[in-house]
């Protein structure tokens, strides 16, 4: 393949502040035939024991596979006569800036984007055999793959052609003559371009009861100046004869080596060097249909939207950008450095992973760049740069089964130490005597602490724009004197001392108080990454350059583990990995490998030698006989690839803008949880205020106190309850600032600790079963619609809190979304009140219902699921956390199962009615049915009191 053509823009000083979107190739449409002689009209094939592939010979061919369990229901299915299966060969162009990257398709040299199918058969265990005696067996396909070994028979192979013809073209004939004397006519056209064909095999097999694999696969590419002629493949092209493509002199990708005598001409010299340059193809396309009214998420960890419909999906690790639309932002962002405001699509932890409304769910293997084109309504065209291409397609009939059975495979977090879960992280920086400064003011103020992360452990360096990090992964005692009896006092109050560490390292000659030189060791190994030259790539990082290390290196992973393990051994129990998005594509690492694949796995390397390290600790400890919970590790990372949360303990989303903006404020971080938790990431959270602010003469990001305040009632419901001071502390509002944000601070510290009983169970259930602790909606209700385009207005807690989080500056209300499909009652917590809806004529409630929310500072909008043992919030009362007085409170209705009513009502336009006939009857048969809370509001009131209002309703329990 030719190497990828690479941009650098590190050291541009005035840039494009509106970058074009990366140019990709066009929507590639062609058309599908078959040989009517060896392709029966309608067939259903058995794959494995749980599956099958149906095919049907009309409206020009098609198929589709089903589990055997609902055989009428289509997993994946092709369009009517159009080609499922093309590829192409073109360059690869990349722009690449600190990070940011940009991955277009340059100079196309051919595209084959028709399709035949010669061959649909099902293979035994005992037709392996057969490959041994008859080497052309299934046209080839054991040279090209032998891959069958171990898998679950029945498979299914479905082979034939790509090719590049047009239907209209009439060929006239020539004849070639190959080495070993015999002829081979083809037909042929005068025309400038040629055309290219090369064979192609499909296949399918079980892998487990509710995961098919497919796998595509090319022989070598062949070419003539005119289109390849398929023998009676169909109606379409009944004039065409058999032709022989002439065989190039080299072996392309699976097939052996064959030479016929070239033609003497320019031109073909031309396609001889062209086609030998790319060896091969370099993209494969696979369509397949898609239904109108299909919403597709997933994706990983994305932050701008939820569903992707009408969209184009590009999957490559990278830094998220600084605004990401978000104007002005991400207009001054592109300014001053190529690309880093970045957009819509950019993101530390893409996944090639998705599931529909429809139910149906797919993912890629490998590491290679892909694109899911999603804009058609009609249909869906996945493009891998690679020159083959595998994944897996899903069985589930709802979205809490198809994530079950992702990660069964993928893989799942192990459940995280409660330590971390019980009560504030407090993320701050400033030595020694400003961490005790502070300890002392949450202690005053009650708060519940988990930890301290201390991300300036390693000392700070003044740069041009301002203090940063030594990465010299060492604690730098003038910064942090007494460390020692710093985190042994922390540790005796149990709270947990967490640090800072990423995959880069520094120089640090003008580090004076240094300990050990941690770059120059791991540069005298030779475990960090080298460039072109074969010396060590020296990385462009805002004002310094970095050394990173090489994670495909024997033994890089071990010296690694040894610099933690010093860092654990002075108490240190958790840990941020930062970083592992921003691997060069020009970089050579040890392993070979492709260099967009050993980007997007990098992150993935990142996580295993953190989550490796973890394990060994846990494992000495446990021959140590050491139990004590605290001693239990975790780290956090935000880089990711679809398997991350295999290693990863936990994740948080990176670095949000201290803003109420859509695409890269507060309110993608609850995007960001929604999409990722879609996606497998069990356990994520993001920076409490956000992080990146700007302080430039025109364009100013602060964090105000009422973000702050509001972005602590946002993680008092996620998985961790974790600060951060920003990147600039003196610009943002602090936890600290004051008595009012402290006092904030430890009520919402406060409202995290008394669910803890729940979030242990949920932590658990992440943790068997891959489900996320912050849930979207459509996970527990996918037949509801209008939950279908919700993003970020509200989300679940596992699937008894309902929040609908304040996102907006000045706002005191919001409008909630009710889901009661289930014949859910909901609870404000704040106020007791009591949402529910009634059953229509059938019994049910498909569809939920709206309605506004005071949400005062203070109070978010939350509401637990009546009758649930999670809803139980007298562990509020516990930690003193007052009820909210609203100014309507008129329809709220508490009724214990025994009790006697005293209620104030008045007719609508009437007079009060104390202790009416009818509420009491209606309430007698509503205990009759077993419901302890019924609630009046909105109109929906019981026939017998609907011109009625309930001004109060107070019950003495017996």
């Amino acid at each position: 393949m030719p190497p990828l053509k690479i941009s650098k823009k590190h050291h541009n000083h005035i840039n494009n502040p509106f970058p074009s979107h990366p140019k990709g190739l066009p929507f590639i449409h062609g058309s599908l035939s078959f040989n009517p002689s060896k392709v029966p009209q309608h067939h259903a094939f058995q794959i494995g024991e749980d599956f099958q592939l149906n095919w049907s010979s009309g409206n020009g061919g098609w198929l589709s596979v089903s589990h055997l369990s609902q055989p009428k229901r289509s997993l994946w299915s092709t369009i009517p006569g159009e080609a499922f299966i093309s590829a192409a060969a073109a360059q690869t162009e990349v722009e690449e800036s600190r990070g940011s990257f940009a991955i277009k398709d340059g100079d196309v040299s051919f595209v084959c984007n028709h399709q035949s199918i010669e061959e649909i058969r099902v293979l035994y265990q005992s037709d392996i055999e057969k490959k041994a005696k008859n080497p052309d067996f299934l046209h080839g396909y054991f040279k090209a793959d032998d891959s069958l070994k171990g898998m679950k028979f029945p498979v299914l192979i479905i082979t034939g052609w790509v090719f590049s013809k047009k239907k209209n073209e009439k060929p006239v004939y020539r004849t070639l003559y190959s080495g070993t004397n015999k002829s081979f006519t083809f037909g042929s056209q005068i025309r400038r371009k040629p055309s290219y064909a090369a064979r192609y095999w499909l296949l399918l097999d079980q892998k487990n009861k509710n995961q098919i694999g497919f796998k595509v696969k090319f022989g070598e590419i062949a070419w003539q100046w005119s289109p390849r002629t398929f023998p009676k493949a169909s109606k379409t092209f009944p004039n065409w004869k058999l032709v022989r493509f002439r065989r190039q002199k080299l072996v392309v990708h699976f097939s052996r080596r064959r030479g016929f005598l070239p033609l003497s001409c320019e031109d073909d010299v031309e396609e001889e060097q062209k086609v030998e340059l790319f060896k091969g193809f370099n993209r494969v396309f696979i369509t397949y249909s898609s239904e109108e009214d299909e919403r597709f998420y997933g994706f990983g960890e994305q932050f701008s939207h939820m569903e992707f419909k009408g969209k184009r999906v590009p999957i490559l690790v990278q830094e998220q950008g600084i605004g990401r639309g978000d104007q002005p932002i991400t207009f001054a962002s592109n300014l001053v450095s190529y690309r880093s405001g970045g957009d819509w699509s950019t993101t530390y932890a893409p996944s090639p992973f998705y599931m529909t409304s429809k139910m149906k769910s797919l993912y890629l293997e490998g590491y290679s760049y892909s694109v899911f084109d999603l804009r058609k309504h009609d249909r869906v065209q996945i493009q891998i740069y690679e020159s083959s291409a595998q994944g897996r397609i899903l069985n589930g009939t709802s979205p809490v089964e198809l994530i079950e059975n992702f990660t069964e495979i993928i893989g799942r977090p192990p459940a995280l130490p409660e330590w971390i879960i019980s009560g504030a992280v407090v993320g701050m920086q400033g030595g020694t005597e400003a961490v005790r400064r502070v300890w002392d003011q949450l202690q005053e103020h009650d708060v519940p602490i988990s930890g301290f992360w201390l991300q300036d452990w390693v000392g700070q360096r003044e740069t041009l724009i301002g203090s940063q990090l030594w990465w010299n992964w060492e604690v730098d005692k003038d910064r942090y004197p007494g460390w020692k009896q710093l985190v042994d006092d922390l540790r005796a109050c149990d709270i947990q001392v967490m640090t800072y560490c990423n995959p880069c390292l520094v120089p640090t000659d003008q580090k004076k108080n240094r300990k050990r030189d941690l770059f120059e060791e791991a540069n005298n190994l030779g475990i960090l990454v080298k460039d072109n030259n074969g010396h060590t790539y020296m990385i462009p990082n805002t004002t310094f350059d970095v050394g990173m290390l090489d994670l495909t290196h024997p033994k890089a992973g071990n010296w690694f583990k040894k610099v933690l393990h010093e860092m654990v051994d002075s108490g240190v129990r958790g840990w941020m990995a930062d970083f592992g998005e921003g691997l060069p594509l020009d970089a050579n690492t040890y392993s070979g490998e492709d260099a967009v694949a050993a980007h997007n796995r990098y992150p993935e390397l990142w996580a295993k030698i953190n989550r490796e390290f973890v394990d060994e600790w846990r494992s000495t400890c446990h021959e140590k006989k050491k139990e004590d919970s605290n001693d239990n590790l975790v780290f956090f990372m935000r880089a990711g690839f679809r398997g991350s949360f295999k290693w990863s303990m936990l994740f948080w989303e990176g670095d949000q803008m201290v803003s109420w903006q859509k695409n890269d404020g507060i309110k993608s971080s609850v995007v960001g949880l929604l999409s990722s938790g879609l996606s497998g990431f069990a356990f994520n959270h993001s920076d409490i205020g956000g992080y990146c602010a700007v302080n430039m003469p025109m364009i100013r990001y602060r964090r105000s106190e009422e973000l702050l305040i509001r972005w602590m009632e946002l993680n008092a419901f996620s998985t961790v309850f974790r600060t951060h001071e920003g990147n600039i502390p003196s610009s943002n509002c602090q936890f600290y600032s004051n008595r009012n944000t402290l006092d904030q601070f430890a009520r919402f510290a406060k409202v995290y600790k008394a669910w803890k009983f729940y979030r242990i169970k949920l932590v658990k259930e992440a943790a068997e079963k891959g489900l996320p602790v912050v849930r979207h909606l459509f996970l527990h209700y996918p037949d509801d619609e209008h939950v279908h385009s919700l993003s970020y207005q509200q989300f679940l807690v596992g699937s008894e809190f309902l929040v609908v989080p304040v996102l907006d500056r000045g706002k005191k209300e919001v409008k909630a979304y009710f889901p009661v499909s289930g014949g859910e009652i909901w609870q404000h917590v704040w106020t007791g009140r009591v949402f529910t809806k009634p059953l229509d004529n059938s019994g049910k409630n498909q569809q939920g219902f709206e309605a506004w929310i005071e949400a005062p500072i203070g109070y978010p909008a939350v509401f637990v699921k009546h009758g649930s043992s999670i809803g139980d919030m007298k562990s509020l009362v516990k930690f003193d956390i007052k009820s909210l007085q609203l100014r309507n409170s008129r329809s709220l209705l508490e009724l214990p199962q025994t009790g006697t009513l005293a209620a104030r009502m008045e007719k609508k336009g009437g007079v009060d009615i104390p202790n009416d006939g009818a509420l009491q009857q209606y309430i007698d048969v509503a205990l009759g049915a077993n419901e302890a809370l019924i609630g009046f509001f909105d109109g929906y009131m019981a026939p017998e009191v609907e011109n009625h209002v309930i001004l109060q309703a107070d019950w003495a329990e017996q």
